[in-house]
């Protein structure tokens, strides 16, 4: 989520130089991604929001409320008045020009027409996946450029100016994180709207579809929720809008859509069609349905800021199940424990404060057993449930650095399960037959159980091993001079996965076999069950028989070359004198030690043939280079008098 600098200063006056929110943020909300100054001269937060918090920090409104709570100061709120015949409506208000008439449960009763000046505007909902829908009519509209502040803030944060109207829309939706949407009123059959599921067979014409590839067209399934008119859809609801009401720079009368939708519905319908945006991002990490009414008044005033000749018409707004207030109850013991340091009441109480939480102090009594906290859960931190939750909230803005690190004092009385035994056994058995372990992925092209992948490639479950093994063994044979391993024996103890269920296996594959069976029976051909009763249970400690600490190297990325050296030389002595030059001649290509691979005597001579490996970790050798090294070996070779083969 890209936050501005500039945009949190219209939230937060005296807000901390942008070294020190870079601080701020990273200690206490979530990890930055990156800084940068963007063309305009502003400066760019790139936080990495997690879906925890993805409810209500994926907005500037909510990043600078985080931001206040953690200082401890009060955020600007920015009322938007909207002037009409009648009525004035603010943005921190929950009132529209007259009444709405909220939805009263069934998709019989998701349906309401209110009469408006002008014509009536009416919405049926016919779904329980949208859970609120707030519609208004605004008449005499001008296209036009958008006021400059707006530019610039769109800017900031990778959005590029189209117009007024479609600029209102996306800076509310990064301001406030509500997508909303506008259609071009004229487009429509007619001023309904009907929020339904599509019909087999229908189709849509969807908004910028560049990353749908070349066809524009989509269609639709029984599955996807859609907002139509009376003949088509114009409009898949939370993930992209229709070519067919589009706003342009003819539109003259707009319905402006302010709505939430099902988080699971929004998610499945994107991922079908490929379609990742910014309204589906919000849309599928869930927000609060309370977020429409203070939006709508929002984007009304925006609108009427930059069309001074608009006229607002009643808004219609179908609420389905209004959430009651959550309370939870925590006390300080319980997050001292939690965090492994004593939390005073005053430290707390601060942090309450500071974030305007609601809440009471419950002394003890005969209703509590302990003095405790009971508090009001912001409607948009759908993160808490619990004292769990508010004791890592403290804890984070308390400061996890302000904990001591202390190692916890834990004895395990751990046995393993059958299955980890068996798996154990195998591995060891295996690797003792001089087998290396490998673990190939278990997800594949084709298979019996399909998933929902990201990789086109790997859209199912594995059904066997070998078919990875196999790949794996081609690879590593063209590797072995490299691995200075006269024969490639790899080895897979993994799961399956077929229709019937899943299966554990094994399976290994040198130059002469290519063998896969279950486990059970793996176990049941290489051990006796006397040995199995007798000496499976208890493995020796994963710690025991640890070899001495390895030091990593760096591998090179470019190809090696490997060259043959066969010797005949007259004595032992002479064995070890020529390892030597090979070693010292071989110079900074030579990346492994010479590796005698055959060595045998015939009469008073000896033969040794070793294995010289050259790679350069810039660039790709010739054989001119290493015929180069080559010659320089065998000159020293001649110059003891021994005999190359």
């Amino acid at each position: 989520m890209k936050i501005s600098y500039n945009w949190l200063k219209r939230y937060i006056k005296e807000i901390p130089k942008e070294e020190d929110l870079v601080n701020l943020i990273t200690f206490k909300i979530c990890e930055l991604e990156s800084v940068e100054k963007s063309p305009n001269g502003d400066t760019v937060f790139d936080m990495k929001i997690l879906p925890d918090r993805a409810h209500d920090l994926l907005s500037h409104y909510g990043v600078a409320k985080e931001i206040a709570g953690i200082l401890g100061i009060n955020i600007t709120e920015i009322d938007q008045n909207i002037h009409s015949e009648s009525t004035n409506i603010s943005l921190l208000g929950n009132n529209s020009l007259r009444p709405s008439r909220p939805a009263q449960g069934s998709p019989e009763e998701h349906s309401a027409s209110l009469t408006s000046g002008f014509e009536d505007l009416k919405i049926d909902v016919e779904s329980p996946l949208c859970r609120r829908y707030m519609g208004r009519i605004i008449r005499d509209i001008e296209i036009g450029e958008s006021p400059l502040w707006m530019k610039e803030l769109l800017e900031s944060v990778g959005q590029r100016s189209i117009n007024n109207i479609v600029d209102i829309t996306n800076f509310i939706l990064f301001d406030k994180g509500q997508p909303i949407h506008a259609f071009d009123l004229d487009k429509l059959e007619s001023e309904k709207l009907i929020v339904r599921n599509a019909k087999i067979g229908e189709k849509i014409n969807l908004l910028s579809y560049e990353n749908l590839g070349k066809e524009r067209i989509v269609e639709l399934s029984e599955n996807n929720l859609i907002i139509a008119d009376e003949k088509d859809p114009v409009a898949i609801a939370g993930v992209k809008g229709g070519t067919k009401a589009e706003v342009d720079k003819n539109t003259k009368n707009i319905l402006i859509e302010v709505a939430n939708f099902d988080p699971v519905s929004v998610r499945k319908t994107a991922r079908g069609f490929g379609i990742q945006t910014d309204a589906v991002k919000r849309f599928e990490n869930e927000i609060i349905p309370d977020w429409c009414s203070p939006v709508m008044n929002e984007v009304s005033s925006l609108i009427l800021e930059t069309c001074e000749n608009a006229k607002l018409e009643n808004i219609v707004d179908l609420y389905n199940e209004k959430k009651e207030e959550r309370k939870i109850t925590f006390n300080r013991g319980y997050i001292s424990k939690v965090l492994g340091v004593e939390i005073k009441n005053e430290e707390i109480e601060k942090i309450l404060k500071n974030y305007n939480y609601k809440y009471n102090f419950l002394h003890k009594s005969d209703l509590c057993e302990v003095d405790m906290w009971e508090m009001v859960v912001p409607k948009e931190r759908l993160d808490i449930s619990g004292g769990h939750d508010m004791a890592e909230e403290i804890g984070r803005v308390y400061g996890y650095d302000k904990i001591a690190s202390v190692l916890p004092d834990l004895k395990l009385n751990h046995k393993d399960s059958d299955t980890w035994t068996k798996i154990c056994l195998a591995k060891n058995k295996l690797v003792e037959d001089g087998y290396k372990e490998v673990m190939t992925y278990a997800l594949v092209e084709k298979g019996e159980v399909e998933i929902m992948a990201s990789a086109s490639d790997k859209n199912f479950l594995r059904t066997n091993l070998l078919d990875g093994l196999n790949k794996s063994y081609e690879l590593n044979r063209l590797n072995a001079p490299f691995l200075e391993m006269p024969e490639i024996k790899i080895f897979e103890v993994g799961t399956v996965f077929t229709k019937d269920g899943e299966e554990m296996r094994v399976a290994y594959v040198d130059k002469k076999n290519k063998i896969e069976m279950s486990l059970d029976k793996f176990i049941e051909k290489e051990f006796s069950s006397d040995f199995l009763r007798e000496k499976a249970l208890p493995l020796e400690s994963p710690r025991q028989g640890l070899e001495e600490q390895k030091t990593f190297k760096l591998w090179s990325n470019y190809p090696f070359i490997t060259r043959d050296v066969a010797v005949w030389v007259s004595t032992e002595k002479d064995g070890e004198e020529l390892y030597k030059i090979l070693k010292e001649n071989g110079g900074e290509l030579l990346i492994k030690d010479p590796y005698l691979f055959d060595k045998f005597t015939k009469g008073e001579k000896t033969s040794y043939a070793y294995r010289l490996i050259f790679q350069s970790y810039d660039r790709t050798l010739n054989d001119d280079e290493i015929n180069e090294i080559l010659n320089r070996i065998y000159e020293k070779i001649k110059l003891n008098g021994w005999e190359i083969r």
